[in-house]
């Protein structure tokens, strides 16, 4: 019912999982071939013939782990002070060199049965429970992790020595974000969490609510000019002031309508986007809005559905909703310039912008290159190798010029284009 699958053979004859896209918490499994009929699995399937305009090349493939398995995930790699960082859900953060792959420095959170989870043991193999691992950041000269099991380490981010760690109640199951010293944790449980970035003490927590039901998701919260901003289960915006965790205003977004509890879910699990004063967001249930970021008053909303997060590359907003249909809207008014549905139901990725173009990569392991200015699929590239099944399942990343995705199975590909 909400882009949920189970299992498959993996890349180098492992076998690895799709997780689900987003999914209702407490949900059973289900399959991506429970809702479509073999005659439309395999329309879904099949690629339309582009017009070509170029062709992408991968520059090189590294594995770091098992990747993120079949369970839902927004773990995606961070580039920051000429590294590129990324963990895979079992417990393995890497810093690589960007321009090779060349693994700088590694450690793992994998943990064993007779040992506390607030006691991670670096292991250089793959073994042991797995820590969960639900985001990553990197800000302050350090790299930040949380688990679904509230832990949450410091790195050094130049040798990836621990400097400190943390538990709270609540799974983290998106990256934290920092400013002014201050590291703000958004849990599935409604909580946000203030601490200081260097020492690790916890400066403040806000308690927010949380609804009978609601997606496997949360907000990436935003740190920024003075306040935490996050998303809400409840359909809200919210700002915090980062270093009190004060309320400094919220403002309802998505309103719940329908006689069901399911029916009634609007959650907006994006990041929220902070663009020259403005915030962005989407609900899942159906409303794209611009909001001030000083007063929150909104400025405009139109009707998109989406769990995927937004990005902005000039006075464009790329969206891909719920069906993967791709749009971009003019981020001042919110009217559509163009819309893009050829790639519909391939569990698309959030769209990256890179140069002329947004790239989103797909269930089954493709990068696609749409143009900016026409909307129209000019390029793509299988990352998923003799696999074409390993899916891209979060938003590639832009990196010096290139293009940098990362698979279900743990493989982090880095692809140029010609200039």
């Amino acid at each position: 019912m909400f882009h949920k699958t189970c299992g498959r053979k993996g890349r180098s004859a492992r076998v690895i999982g799709m997780a689900m896209a987003v999914s209702v918490t407490l949900s059973g499994c289900s399959t991506i071939e429970d809702w479509f009929t073999d005659d439309e699995k395999l329309e879904i399937r099949r690629l339309k013939p582009i017009d070509a305009k170029f062709q992408p090349t991968i520059s090189w493939e590294r594995e770091i782990g098992n990747g993120v398995d079949r369970y839902f995930s927004r773990l995606r790699p961070v580039y920051a002070y000429n590294k590129l960082y990324a963990a895979e859900r079992h417990g393995n953060v890497v810093a690589m060199e960007p321009e090779t792959g060349k693994v700088l420095w590694e450690k793992n959170f994998a943990t064993f049965s007779n040992e506390g989870m607030l006691s991670p043991v670096t292991r250089l193999w793959q073994d042991g429970e797995t820590a969960r691992i639900g985001g990553i950041a990197v800000a302050d000269r350090h790299v930040f992790i949380g688990t679904e099991n509230g832990y949450i380490a410091a790195l050094d981010a130049e040798n990836g020595e621990l400097v400190w760690e943390a538990s709270i109640p609540g799974e983290i199951l998106a990256a934290p974000a920092a400013d002014e010293g201050i590291l703000v944790v958004n849990t599935g449980a409604g909580s946000l969490f203030g601490f200081n970035t260097r020492t690790g003490e916890q400066v403040w927590r806000h308690e927010g609510d949380t609804p009978p039901l609601t997606l496997r998701g949360i907000s990436g919260p935003v740190a920024s000019n003075g306040g935490a901003i996050i998303g809400t289960p409840t359909g809200k915006i919210q700002v915090n002031l980062i270093d009190s965790g004060v309320l400094a205003w919220e403002t309802a977004i998505a309103k719940p309508t329908g006689a069901t509890e399911l029916e009634r879910i609007v959650d907006i699990d994006t990041t929220p986007v902070l663009f020259g004063g403005t915030i962005y967001t989407v609900s899942f249930n159906g409303t794209l809005a611009a909001v001030e970021l000083r007063s929150g008053r909104v400025i405009w909303k139109r009707e998109y559905a989406s769990f995927r997060n937004l990005n902005i590359d000039g006075n464009r907003i790329f969206v891909v909703d719920n069906n993967s249909n791709v749009y971009a809207l003019d981020r001042r008014n919110g009217v559509e310039l163009w819309s893009q549905s050829s790639l519909k139901q391939r569990s698309l990725t959030a769209a990256t912008p890179i140069g002329d173009h947004v790239v989103v990569g797909d269930n089954w392991g493709f990068l696609h290159w749409i143009e900016q200015e026409t909307g129209q699929v000019v390029a793509r590239l299988d990352v998923g190798g003799d696999d074409d099944d390993d899916s891209i399942y979060v938003e590639p990343i832009k990196v010096d010029g290139r293009i940098v995705a990362v698979t279900r199975s743990g493989v982090i590909a880095s692809v140029s284009m010609p200039q």
